[in-house]
């Protein structure tokens, strides 16, 4: 569970409340009735004319934290020290954080518990197992025997609500195989280079000779990769016995 404060070097949400010329005052999302302050020279890489060209009243934005001083309960905020990939991980995590504690409260409601009992008897080990609770419901949601070393009456209603809530998580990596053979019965050898294909999970579509895009689609980036590099194995293996000139590239960025 959260902490009173953030630590230095965290990204947190914040809410901006006030702006003036030399900087912003904002609230912080995740740690209630605590404020936090930017200064004009953390607000944007360069020389800052207007201030509230880059900040307005109400805006929700992600910053990271360079300074805590516990007795004021402040911290000190950059703004420009974010990039925009930090940016868009944090406000998803945000997001999905304020979805578990929703998803608590309806498991809370389903037991007749407190929210307080559901977090002291399994929601602090889900966090410390999963990093996050909505990590935990996602897993729930995806796997059919769900914790199997874990006993206990809130199981099966966790479950219940991840499975009716949680979309289960998938990612797509893959790129481009190039393959050609020369000989009178090319095609066959090709056939058999690529063998069976799981349409759920791989799928391999003819791009153009002698291209063919190769994608995998899984519930976690781990599974998705050993599947890619299992299927690449297997077709350079068939390939090299066929005589067939095989050569897989990874589509840029994945």
């Amino acid at each position: 569970m959260k902490q009173d404060l953030p630590q230095v070097g965290d990204l947190v949400v914040v809410t901006i409340r006030e702006v003036k010329n030399f900087g912003a005052k904002a609230s912080l999302e995740e740690y209630k009735g605590k404020e936090g302050f930017i200064h004009i020279a953390e607000v944007a890489r360069g020389w800052v004319k207007y201030i509230r060209d880059y900040l307005r009243e109400g805006q929700k934005t992600v910053c990271k934290v360079l300074n805590v001083d516990p007795q004021k309960g402040m911290v000190d905020l950059s703004l420009k020290r974010v990039n925009p990939h930090q940016r868009r991980e944090k406000i998803s995590e945000w997001k999905n954080d304020q979805k578990a504690t929703k998803l608590l409260e309806i498991v809370a409601a389903n037991l007749g518990w407190t929210v307080e009992k559901c977090e002291k008897d399994f929601g602090r080990d889900l966090e410390s197992r999963y990093g996050t609770l909505y990590r935990a419901f996602e897993d729930a949601s995806a796997e059919d025997d769900w914790l199997p070393d874990v006993t206990g009456p809130w199981k099966q209603a966790f479950k219940k609500v991840a499975s009716e809530n949680v979309a289960i998580p998938s990612v797509k990596i893959g790129g481009y195989i190039e393959m050609y053979s020369l000989a009178s019965n090319g095609v066959e050898r090709l056939k058999e280079v690529i063998g069976e294909i799981d349409g759920e999970k791989l799928t391999i579509q003819y791009a153009g000779a002698p291209r063919y895009r190769l994608q995998v689609v899984d519930s976690n980036y781990k599974s998705a990769e050993e599947q890619l590099k299992d299927s690449i194995t297997g077709m350079e293996s068939r390939a090299k016995k066929l005589g067939v000139v095989f050569e897989f590239n990874r589509t840029a960025g994945k």
